[in-house]
């Protein structure tokens, strides 16, 4: 009779556990922007243009510990169609513990994003902000100490082929063209203390191969951070420091002081070697005016020194203003850019040798966003 009680109670998790029902969540969201360029006379002239961002789905399924996140976006052609931002499956070992296989955020910095805009910062404009790849992730969040392991089979490739070479339509910068993101390994650790005044103080590391397509030969690239975030009652900051390098082995007579990097179907140079610092801060204030429940008001900087001789440095300084009513979402941006790809320039070599006539640029940006999440349980 005890046998068969100690038997009964050792099933049981796997019974009750056995019992759960499939949970589906749907969601998206739909954004536009209304914009003005300081460097885009004929915008100025009509003042300003409002032009379509993207739609966007999101998919989560769960049952028996095992679940899916997926999130699947249209931009406009000219700003590379439809790509999959994420999708991944996941596993929760325990309350502490998760594995996730696909295509997973990077762990990487300060997460999930290291800014407060809709423009995020420089970090993201080299891959190294919310960053999603193909591989297998390992997180702990414990109390005191966070740390996540993972390996990156490659970047979201979408042909297969060691021949075939990276294309720039996906949400997040990785390297393209004739090298490409191999084997990569990432390791992350977070301390955190505090209970009024919050403190996660963090190191992040990177090393992986580049495969290049002419030489067939595999160099090397790594990024170190060390970062800090607080939060103290409606206050947040977040600080950052990153070295970076990148080691390819190109064909001959092709410069190894750039690399190119692509998203949203645009490539463009960027300093192989590099130190970024940066740093942002925001204040909520809660309010009631109609519908509008809080206002988010930030600054985010960004500055990228290149070592290679001659080469121009980088800088970004976001100030604005996220506007929360319901599920609508406004960001509103007052963007400055220096020698960045996206103020200005010629595009492609801002974040590499950089333009040393090129000066500050301004953007002023309007982002509408309505999202949505709908839950629908299995019967």
């Amino acid at each position: 009779m005890n046998k068969k009680l100690l038997l009964i109670v050792a099933l049981l998790p796997f019974l009750t556990f056995s019992q759960e029902k499939p949970e589906v969540n749907i969601g998206g969201a739909l954004r536009y922007n209304y914009l003005v360029s300081s460097w885009d006379d004929d915008q100025k002239q009509i003042g300003g243009d409002l032009v379509y961002d993207f739609i966007r789905m999101n998919f989560e399924a769960k049952y028996k510990g095992v679940y899916l996140n997926a999130e699947y976006r249209h931009y406009a052609e000219g700003f590379g169609g439809g790509f999959m931002k994420q999708g991944w499956i996941g596993y929760k070992i325990n309350d502490k513990e998760d594995i996730h296989f696909g295509l997973t955020q990077v762990p990487f910095g300060i997460q999930t994003y290291n800014s407060h805009n809709w423009f995020f910062n420089l970090t993201y404009y080299v891959g190294l902000e919310d960053d999603h790849d193909l591989g297998l992730k390992y997180m702990n969040m414990g109390d005191k100490f966070e740390y996540q392991l993972a390996f990156f089979k490659g970047s979201e490739l979408n042909s297969l082929g060691g021949s075939r070479e990276v294309n720039s339509e996906r949400y997040a910068y990785d390297v393209v063209g004739r090298n490409k993101e191999v084997n990569q390994f990432n390791g992350k650790f977070v301390y955190k203390s505090g209970e009024v005044f919050k403190n996660r103080f963090g190191v992040s590391a990177q090393y992986g191969g580049l495969y290049n397509i002419d030489t067939k030969e595999v160099g090397d690239h790594h990024s170190l951070s060390l970062h800090y975030e607080a939060f103290y009652k409606r206050w947040n900051l977040k600080t950052a420091i990153i070295s970076t390098r990148h080691n390819p082995i190109n064909a001959p007579g092709e410069s190894r002081d750039v690399i190119e990097m692509g998203a949203y179907g645009f490539p463009y140079d960027v300093a192989s070697d590099y130190e970024m610092y940066t740093a942002g801060v925001s204040y909520d204030l809660p309010v009631k005016i109609g519908p509008i429940s809080n206002l988010q008001f930030y600054n985010d900087f960004g500055y990228m020194d290149k070592k290679a001789n001659d080469f121009k440095n980088s800088a970004m300084n976001v100030t604005g203003v996220l506007v929360t009513a319901g599920n609508l979402y406004v960001y509103m941006d007052y963007a400055l850019g220096y020698n960045h790809s996206w103020f200005g320039g010629n595009f492609t070599n801002e974040f590499g040798t950089g333009n040393k006539s090129l000066g500050w640029e301004s953007r002023f940006n309007i982002n509408f966003g309505y999202y949505f999440m709908t839950d629908i349980k299995s019967r």
